[in-house]
């Protein structure tokens, strides 16, 4: 994937000691980028836009996110996380919301890269049922993508030009760009 400005590049992602699970360190790290992405693109102000009376914020949204990767990794799977109350950064704009969630990703990065498969399949308690935390990594990154997706339309909602995120948007493109938007491309083998 095309990152105008990475957060972690691809080289700066660990190398994990197991090697059939490093697709989960690039992918957390992918995540990570996506996040950057689209976060960087909403102003100060817009972190009191929700477009409904029972929606969440964008500031809200993302304090979730944050809060609740803390709660992910810390309880359920058992990492060393700073205390909840130190997750928020001091200063509350989209930068530095996204350069603390950088920089805790950082720190799980490199504890999951030395963890080996019997730590990945232990099954350990997930709020009121019990799963491997292979399953609760998972779990975290779609709960991640449900969220980005939301404020991707918020962006959209805003007039703000959506980050491409697996490839070309409407608002970014690149010469080679190939989408799937029609039969004969969807053919391709």
């Amino acid at each position: 994937m095309k990152y105008e400005d990475a957060a972690i590049k691809e080289s700066e992602v660990p190398r994990g000691v197991v090697p059939i699970l490093q697709h989960l360190l690039r992918t957390y790290a992918s995540e990570v980028n996506k996040l950057n992405a689209v976060w960087t693109v909403f102003t100060e102000d817009d972190l009191r836009f929700k477009p409904h009376s029972r929606s969440s914020t964008v500031g809200e949204i993302i304090e979730h996110e944050l809060l609740s990767e803390r709660r992910f990794f810390g309880e359920f799977l058992g990492l060393p996380e700073v205390e909840a109350a130190q997750v928020l950064p001091k200063d509350r704009t989209p930068a530095s919301y996204a350069g603390r969630m950088v920089e805790l990703s950082r720190k799980r990065l490199d504890f999951l890269a030395k963890q080996a498969d019997d730590w990945w399949l232990s099954v350990v308690p997930f709020f009121d049922v019990e799963r491997e935390r292979v399953w609760i990594f998972w779990r975290r990154v779609l709960h991640t993508a449900h969220h980005r997706a939301q404020l991707g339309v918020y962006l959209r909602m805003l007039n703000k030009p959506v980050p491409s995120i697996y490839g070309p948007t409407a608002d970014v493109t690149w010469s080679d760009a190939d989408p799937t938007r029609s039969v004969a491309s969807a053919s391709r083998k």
